[in-house]
């Protein structure tokens, strides 16, 4: 046997919880210029005023999301007077989900799940706050899936307000962007933005250089000496570079790593890098399927299967085919399509003609969608 082939009960990693995608690393490179801006915009809340609002803006993967949770971090370590919240949009994305996540930030539980009205959990939560004296900040993650659901103006609108129903509660919010389309002054309503008023932030793509130092800074940590060598490591950052979104980078190197160990190797090799990316570049649509409600997931459903016959997929004709396996209207049908292109799961365009026909192409082979479904 050769002499270095893993034995059974080895790793090539010294810590795998480095390669997660919800890990926060100690030292976090190339953001300090915004984590500046978001510490000056929530110092009011650490003096026990009401913080500024913000937008974080940024392409998937450009560091929003792990800025905001460092910053948070960082306060519930020095002051019990501000206490942050992160909700993830994609889960939790109706006014009343979005609420009892705060309540259990501040309570230890959750609210009854049933004969609780929104009124009722609204009312204990301002208790809270002003039995403890502090300040709520609150970070919408992804809010754009608050938008698809239209629900972003009665969240935005019972946050931002709530001092009008309730003498001293203080709360400020961040927003957390992805979808490079919303332009949030158009998409707030007046009564929302009279009292939103946010500073916006954005995050620019990591470039390559940077991709590099953060993809090494993770090998160093995550992996034992000599598992990657340069070489590879740069065809990662290309990789990573191809799909414009650091997570998958980050994935990449947790698969091509479980590929080596699997294959009894000390180190990974160009093998297991392409066959590592054949998985990891399909991680958005993999989350994203995963936030579906099941209505959506039969749309979709129809729509691979309409473009698995090839035929063009005008919106009219694949909602005449699919209406009988999902009985919504057209209306409905049509605000779910475009949800689906918000979230870059179709392209939706318009074609001028008799009409304006509109017409549905699927981002990802319909095969791996259907996958994915499943």
């Amino acid at each position: 046997m050769k002499k270095n082939l893993l034995m059974w009960d080895e790793s090539l990693f010294r810590d795998p919880e480095v390669f997660e995608i919800d890990y926060l690393p100690e030292q976090f490179e190339f953001r300090d210029t915004q984590m500046q801006e978001l510490a000056f915009q929530i110092r009011p809340g650490l003096r026990g005023g009401r913080p500024l609002n913000t937008i974080c803006k940024g392409l998937p993967g450009s560091g929003k999301t792990t800025s905001v949770k460092k910053l948070f971090q960082e306060v519930e370590e020095t002051t019990k007077k501000l206490v942050p919240v992160h909700i993830n949009c994609q889960i939790d994305n109706t006014k009343f989900a979005i609420l009892s996540q705060i309540y259990r930030k501040l309570s230890g539980h959750l609210p009854p799940s049933s004969g609780t009205s929104f009124k009722q959990v609204f009312d204990a939560v301002a208790r809270l706050l002003l039995k403890e004296e502090c300040v709520l900040l609150v970070a919408l993650d992804d809010a754009n899936y608050l938008l698809y659901e239209n629900e972003l103006n009665k969240v935005l609108y019972t946050l931002l307000r709530a001092h009008e129903s309730y003498e001293g509660v203080r709360i400020g919010v961040i927003v957390i962007i992805s979808d490079p389309d919303v332009d949030l002054s158009r998409a707030v309503d007046a009564r929302v933005s009279s009292v939103f008023r946010p500073t916006e932030i954005y995050f620019p793509p990591y470039g390559n250089g940077e991709v590099q130092e953060i993809m090494k800074a993770r090998v160093m940590q995550g992996f034992f000496n000599g598992v990657i060598s340069d070489a590879m490591l740069d065809l990662v950052v290309e990789q990573t570079q191809k799909s414009g979104d650091l997570r998958v980078g980050i994935d990449l190197l947790k698969r091509a790593a479980l590929n080596a160990e699997r294959a009894a190797r000390r180190s990974i090799d160009q093998e297991d890098i392409c066959g590592a990316y054949a998985v990891s570049k399909y991680l958005h649509l993999e989350y994203t399927i995963k936030t579906l409600k099941d209505e959506e997931r039969k749309i979709l459903t129809g729509l691979v299967t309409a473009s698995a016959a090839g035929a063009e997929m005008n919106a009219g004709d694949v909602y005449k085919a699919i209406k009988e396996q999902v009985p919504v209207g057209y209306t409905r049908f049509y605000e779910i399509v475009k949800k689906l292109d918000a979230m870059r799961l179709v392209n939706l365009q318009y074609r001028e003609g008799k009409g304006r026909t509109r017409v549905i192409t699927l981002r990802y082979e319909p095969a791996k969608v259907l996958e994915y479904l499943s």
